[in-house]
């Protein structure tokens, strides 16, 4: 009996060796459309998922052509998700051109973030005064269902000025302009009702993010083309007690929070291209159970002088109000920068050229 197990032994020990080097080799082999389309049929009933799956798509790539088809079925599973899309076509590009999309190494993309540090906190430092339009398109949802319902265009002057940061005027409800009555000021909810994008500070927050007293983590995940340009995508958390990020329920319900979310960083400017800034650490109380912004930055010309500013939004926030779920979405716009001072149109209608499929 000691012989069998003495010769037997070592060849189940060498099956098992081969049997769990085989399962490593195909974990790091690039998954098969096979195996994609395994991961998404997952997403509608555990969203909570999606990451997992990007984390798949990221580490270890994809080792076949991202056809029409697919991407209709992936767009379909997953709720065009934006950011899954993304991935997947950073995937494909990583397949067919491997060095232009590859990973920086760690010490390419620590020197990256440490420019674009400085730039950031430098731009915010010497920003000028302006205003400009937002075109805000309101929308809402029942449940968690993304079964969006419109509800009203506005059309929103924005002021900045570095010693009194965001205040906004309601110009006009639906094309319609309003009264004398309304008042710039730091909130127009009271204007219009509903949910509003009052208290995204478009400026300030993204250069909170690089400052020390937040205590941002940072972490390289990805590369992504963003409006024809190259860069690295990065993932970062801001915890509760070192944040400034704050939910206004309504007027007497407030809540300081922390925040994750990811940064687009353009690799040869060192500009922060694309911000997405996720609420956590909420209240379990709290009326408001989710909220997240995703802001698209570009050159615009102030004067005569060039500035990386929004040019595009969206914010979204999940509320319960008298005990029903209530989904809000924001689509904004950023039209007509100016110098402070200037004189914005009143009355402009809204298109749907204005909101166009995120690229």
């Amino acid at each position: 009996m000691y012989k069998f197990f003495q010769h037997v032994l070592p060849a189940i020990i060498a099956v098992c060796s081969w049997s769990g080097c085989a399962h490593a080799q195909s974990q790091n082999r690039p998954l098969t459309s096979k195996e994609i389309v395994s991961l998404v049929y997952q997403l509608p009933r555990h969203p909570e998922k999606r990451d997992e799956i990007l984390e798949e798509i990221r580490t270890r790539g994809i080792g076949f052509p991202l056809t029409s088809g697919l991407r209709s079925l992936v767009a379909t599973k997953s709720g065009n998700d934006a950011l899954l899309r993304r991935t997947l076509e950073e995937a494909e590009r990583r397949r067919t051109n491997p060095t232009a999309s590859a990973l920086p190494s760690e010490v390419e993309a620590n020197e990256l973030l440490d420019r674009t540090r400085v730039a950031t906190l430098a731009a915010a430092a010497a920003m000028p005064d302006f205003i400009v339009k937002q075109l805000i398109k309101r929308t809402a949802a029942y449940g968690n269902t993304n079964n969006w319902i419109p509800l009203d265009n506005l059309s929103i002057a924005v002021s900045y000025r570095a010693n009194v940061g965001e205040e906004y005027k309601v110009l006009a409800v639906n094309g319609m302009p309003l009264g004398q009555e309304v008042k710039e000021s730091k909130d127009y909810s009271k204007y219009v009702g509903g949910a509003s994008s009052s208290g995204v500070e478009y400026i300030s927050s993204l250069a909170d993010l690089f400052k020390p007293e937040s205590r941002t983590t940072f972490k390289p995940v990805d590369t992504d083309l963003l409006q024809t340009r190259r860069t690295i995508v990065y993932e970062y958390e801001v915890k509760k007690p070192y944040s400034r990020l704050t939910l206004t329920a309504d007027k007497s319900s407030t809540a300081n929070v922390g925040s994750r979310g990811r940064i687009w960083i353009d690799r040869e400017t060192n500009r922060v291209l694309r911000f997405e800034q996720i609420a956590i650490e909420i209240p379990p109380d709290f009326p408001i159970t989710a909220a997240s912004s995703l802001i698209d930055y570009d050159w615009v010309i102030i004067g005569e002088n060039r500035f990386v500013l929004p040019i595009r939004s969206e914010v979204l926030i999940t509320a319960i109000n008298k005990r029903q779920v209530v989904q809000s979405r924001n689509e904004i716009r950023f039209r007509g920068y100016q110098k402070y001072g200037a004189e914005l149109k009143v009355i402009d209608e809204i298109d749907e050229k204005d909101f166009p499929p995120e690229p």
